[in-house]
């Protein structure tokens, strides 16, 4: 099965049980290191560390904060799930039947899990290079695709709202803390009843759009 695998991702595993274990599901074993979960953790910042480098080689007058919108766009949940769906990793996950059965293979979330545990596996296995090829050859059209910056979180919302007929993202402080050189932000957003979402960042404003992030992401998963 990992034979194939290697054709899907043009690459010749050395080590068979890593690459096992990045297509392993919870639901197949009982010892939780035997999965996927902890090369997430991995490949997460596998990724956003080669698209950050690909984003500032390409876009060498844009700022920050345009870099990071255009970041949060290629390596959100979604994105992940349409690369591995597009090399057809879902038939190659290790899990249980019920799993299948239940869909597992077209979930979009657990799809993105295995599309980042992967790209951890290829980076464990050869190193940076072997990962950054592969982040490239499926990433670099899509960061070709926008001549400008995605919106940001509160931007994308308030449109989502308006273009549903539903009232503006309404905001609030629900928790402050610590001192006021150093303050910790609790923000709750909210457009209807049953669509809510928290964020916390180290200004008002940064919370403000990590929570409508969250609510967004949210809206989103349920479709």
């Amino acid at each position: 099965m990992t034979g194939s695998v290697d054709m899907l991702l043009q690459y010749e595993f050395q080590d068979r049980e890593l690459l096992h274990k990045a297509l392993t599901h919870g639901s197949a074993v009982t010892d939780p290191s035997a999965t996927y979960e902890r090369l997430e953790f991995v490949g997460d910042r596998v990724l956003s560390l080669v698209v950050a480098e690909m984003l500032f080689e390409r876009f060498p007058n844009e700022n920050e904060g345009k870099l990071a919108r255009r970041s949060t766009a290629l390596i959100r949940r979604e994105t992940l799930a349409e690369v591995a769906g597009e090399i057809g990793l879902g038939p190659h996950i290790v899990m249980s039947s019920g799993e299948a059965e239940a869909g597992g293979r077209e979930n979009p979330s657990l799809l993105g899990d295995v599309c980042e545990s992967v790209i951890a596996a290829l980076y464990l296995d050869g190193g940076l290079t072997a990962a950054a090829r592969f982040i490239r050859r499926h990433w670099q059209a899509r960061m070709e695709r926008s001549s400008k910056p995605p919106l940001d979180p509160k931007t994308e919302l308030q449109e989502w709202a308006q273009g549903r007929g539903m009232p503006l993202p309404s905001y609030r402080i629900a928790h402050r803390e610590g001192p006021d050189h150093a303050p910790t932000f609790t923000i709750a957003v909210s457009v209807a009843e049953g669509l809510e979402a928290i964020g916390i960042g180290s200004t008002r404003r940064a919370a403000e759009q990590a929570a409508a992030g969250s609510l967004l992401n949210m809206v989103r998963t349920d479709g």
